[in-house]
């Protein structure tokens, strides 16, 4: 029978045994299940500000880990390998993990000035079983969470990890309907997420400026004046495209216009950073 999976605005209608658009989550006997539960594809003790987060414990350290698999399909990903594998078996250096194994590294890693565990990489909260079983044992322990994503989710799926989650940086790509369909997401599925988060934990912005998409002065500025009204203290990273992936037609985005956006979005924010610059 077909089952409709619940984790995000897709809320794709599946087959028996058939994948859904983010590749890691398929019908199992009338169920919906995590196919990337425990799969690791990169794990890496990383400093705090390449996540990024500017504003949350900096100069620190932490375990980063991701798994395959991403429910947008941007031209421009950095991370195309793993988040656009279809599968287990495409993912490239997959090996599996526990929650507790994971926590554990997590704490061996405490004295090389780790505070915790961030799931990134690929898009995390499609995998959110993990997410929120790792979260809960390592916040038990004393660790911090982070979490980068997307935010391409249902409130429902915010609300089961949003308890163990201490920071976010959640990409606000752009801020059009007709940039999110054609990344394959939904801007107002993203801007309700980031409403939810920014009530429940420490919360950075990103927005990658990809030239001739949405890099518009009026575009920054409408982005800018919402995320104000929020909370002006959100910080935002403005970060600077380089061709990638499916999308090598344009040359990197000019630093002076990394700047000027900077300088506007700061006319409505107290916190603003260039990003890859």
């Amino acid at each position: 029978m077909k089952t409709r999976c619940e984790v995000c605005m897709h809320r794709c209608l599946l087959e028996p045994q058939q994948p859904g658009i983010c590749g890691a989550r398929k019908n199992e006997g009338g169920t919906i299940i995590s196919t990337n539960y425990g799969k690791v594809t990169a794990l890496a003790l990383d400093p705090i500000e390449k996540k990024p987060l500017k504003r949350f414990f900096p100069g620190s350290g932490i375990l980063s880990v991701g798994s395959y698999g991403c429910n947008l399909k941007c031209p421009f990903c950095q991370n195309y390998q793993i988040a656009q594998s279809a599968s287990c078996e495409e993912a490239f250096g997959i090996y599996d993990i526990s929650p507790l194994e994971l926590v554990e590294k997590a704490l061996e890693l405490k004295s090389a000035g780790n505070i915790g565990l961030a799931f990134t990489y690929n898009e995390p909260l499609i995998g959110f079983e993990f997410v929120r079983d790792t979260a809960r044992l390592a916040q038990s322990r004393g660790l911090k969470n982070v979490v980068v994503t997307n935010g391409s989710v249902t409130q429902k799926t915010a609300e089961a990890v949003l308890p163990y989650i201490d920071a976010m940086n959640i990409d606000l790509k752009g801020f059009t309907q007709r940039y999110y369909k054609m990344l394959g997401g939904d801007l107002e599925t993203v801007k309700a997420f980031i409403r939810r988060a920014a009530g429940s934990c420490h919360v950075e912005l990103t927005t990658l400026i990809v030239p001739g998409e949405n890099d518009s002065d009026r575009e920054i500025r409408e982005l800018s004046q919402w995320i104000a009204a929020i909370d002006p203290e959100i910080p935002l990273h403005i970060t600077r495209f380089f061709p990638n992936w499916r999308m090598r037609d344009r040359g990197p985005t000019e630093v002076k216009r990394i700047y000027e956006l900077v300088d506007i979005a700061g006319q409505y924010l107290n916190y603003v950073f260039a990003g890859n610059c």
